[in-house]
């Protein structure tokens, strides 16, 4: 089965009952949330509230005490494999100073398909080329990837998934250190991305951008709080469990209703000041 003839009742990304621990610490509980084509999810949540246990996860890095990841109605590694999912870890976790050139990184998205020799042929120079062109690093292809700015890392790091094809991209803190400029140049290009039925799994601290970026969110503090159409979601009162009562919560329309786990009561008004986004990355 491939992304493409995937049938409809089967969700792009499927978590049931998700549970990791590391040693004593329960990094995540319970967790059970879904992703259809052609959606851009925000993963919203403080630090340590296991948004990147959850990326992890759903990559088959860690291993899981209970529960199941399944991408594209088959396992992680099976999804990786067919070079369906991408994933952006935080910036941390790279190591900007290996000597590699922002062409070499995009087209590592290609290594599935090339065999062992992992020599490009001209229709991968040509993926390599028009991913550089889409996100507008053609001019910067020789450059060392340490070289570039906080911005041009990650949209590197975009055009290694549309190289690859990926119909998952899973973002973890692509706005993380990024000036407003290239912020809205990636999200111009995720919501392109969505455009073409491809799915994005995105975490962030920009409370206020979620409802502009995003069709659905999810609230995590080791298990899911809420999840649904991100006003419904960014409540106070979710607000208030996930985060304390700092946060406030975007203006919004009257929207649909959303379940919140373990509550049954209505979602409270949102007020009309924009939120101030809590620094840092999980």
């Amino acid at each position: 089965m491939t992304a493409l003839d995937l049938p409809a009742t089967v969700p792009v990304l499927g978590v049931r009952n998700l549970s990791v621990s590391y040693n004593d610490v329960h990094a995540l509980d319970d967790v059970t949330m879904s992703l259809g084509a052609g959606r851009i999810c925000g993963l919203i949540g403080v630090n340590g509230s296991g948004k990147s246990t959850l990326f992890k996860a759903l990559m088959g890095l860690v291993v899981p005490r209970d529960g199941s990841v399944e991408l594209f109605g088959m396992s992680s590694a099976s999804a990786r494999k067919q070079g369906l999912v991408a994933y952006m870890p935080q910036a941390e976790e790279v190591d900007w100073t290996f000597p590699v050139s922002v062409s070499d990184v995009v087209a590592m998205g290609l290594y599935g398909r090339l065999g062992a020799a992992r020599r490009l042929r001209a229709a991968d120079r040509a993926a390599v080329d028009d991913a550089l062109e889409r996100v507008g690093l053609s001019e910067l292809r020789k450059r060392q990837i340490g070289q570039l700015s906080g911005g041009q890392r990650k949209r590197v790091f975009i055009a290694r998934s549309i190289a690859q094809d990926a119909r998952l991209l899973l973002l973890d803190e692509p706005f993380a250190g990024v000036d407003r400029a290239s912020e809205r140049t990636m999200t111009a290009l995720l919501k392109a991305l969505r455009d073409e039925g491809r799915s994005v799994l995105v975490s962030t601290h920009d409370l206020a951008g979620v409802p502009e970026l995003c069709d659905e969110a999810v609230l995590l503090h080791r298990r899911v709080l809420a999840q649904g159409d991100p006003f419904q979601v960014l409540t106070h009162g979710n607000l208030a469990l996930a985060f304390g009562p700092a946060p406030a919560a975007p203006a919004a329309p009257p929207a649909p209703s959303v379940a919140t786990v373990g509550s049954t009561a209505a979602p409270a008004a949102a007020p009309a000041a924009p939120p101030a986004a809590p620094n840092g990355e999980s």
